[in-house]
């Protein structure tokens, strides 16, 4: 599979893209929150960057290409609709998706690009309907998502004090992006995504140093590193940087993770039980449905326990 090139810091990222289990939106997003000016407090507006399926035309289970493995219990080609999908464009077996097969579909995140591309960008006309708007649609999907996906880091950055050396600039880096994800289709298509990363991906470097400087003392730096089912139960990774780092199969049971950088990080399959991720940064909802953790695994408040834990 493709790896996921919305991360900002993508040459360290070694993960690969996961489907979106499709999901009934469960409330009114509502209108996204726009920076605040004049030096005031941000409103953290994460909550408008989350799925809400029930607004988006099945996406995730169409332009996204994914291979046989222990993610997916079949192969199926860009562009071409799962076999799973509903004319009513939501999942027929959303409630096994595990048990047959596909918990790679459990771990996708979006970030809300879907609902973004199908009601904004090509303004509530569906692929079955417009079978000419198909091939566009699903080509600038992708391109949604790592635009909003980098608004999910902006927004964040923007909610935390230690940042607040940079928040001028982050405001004015989150109104850029979120003039391009208004962009027609066409320029979408022809962003120059790597070089609008690595813009960002300098400010979320300044951000994670202010916020791990709160932590005494020298930190551990694993950035990119090779971590693949290392044994780090109980370690003190407090301040951390984590940034693409290889952490499949990682055993980090009660490991001390609060203000770690973990941008970009692969947690598949992590054992992350009684681990005490509070405070960490540009950690994502996809990071950690890919890992293992429990009911004492403790998560930044904007991220959810996933169901399958």
């Amino acid at each position: 599979m493709a790896q996921n090139p919305g991360t900002p810091d993508a040459g360290d990222a070694r993960r690969r893209t996961h489907r979106d289990a499709r999901r009934p939106a469960d409330r009114d997003r509502g209108p996204r929150r726009r920076p605040s000016g004049g030096g005031r407090p941000f409103r953290d507006g994460r909550d408008d960057l989350r799925a809400d399926c029930s607004s988006c035309f099945g996406l995730c289970c169409v332009a996204l290409p994914f291979s046989r493995s222990a993610d997916f219990a079949v192969d199926k080609d860009a562009g071409t609709p799962c076999a799973n999908l509903q004319a009513d464009f939501r999942c027929g077996i959303h409630a096994g998706l595990r048990e047959k097969g596909f918990p790679g579909c459990t771990v996708f995140d979006c970030f809300g690009a879907g609902q973004k591309v199908s009601q904004v960008t090509f303004g509530g006309t569906d692929w079955r309907r417009s079978p000419a708007d198909a091939g566009p649609m699903f080509a600038v999907f992708p391109v949604m998502r790592q635009l909003h996906e980098i608004l999910w880091y902006l927004a964040e950055a923007l909610a935390l004090p230690a940042a607040r050396p940079v928040h001028r600039d982050l405001r004015r880096a989150l109104g850029r992006v979120e003039a391009l994800t208004e962009g027609s289709a066409e320029s979408l298509r022809e962003l120059d995504m790597a070089a609008l990363r690595g813009d960002v991906n300098e400010l979320l470097l300044r951000v994670s140093e202010l916020v791990r400087a709160q932590v005494q003392g020298r930190t551990r730096n694993h950035r990119g590193a090779d971590l693949a089912g290392a044994r780090l139960a109980g370690a003190n990774l407090r301040g951390a940087c984590l940034r693409g780092a290889l952490l499949v199969a990682a055993d980090l049971k009660k490991a001390d993770l609060r203000l770690a950088d973990l941008i970009g990080a692969d947690l598949r399959n992590a054992d992350l039980r009684g681990a005490d991720l509070t405070g960490a940064v540009f950690l994502t909802q996809a990071q950690v449905n890919a890992a293992r953790g429990d009911a004492t695994t403790r998560l930044p408040d904007a991220l959810s326990r996933p169901a399958h834990w």
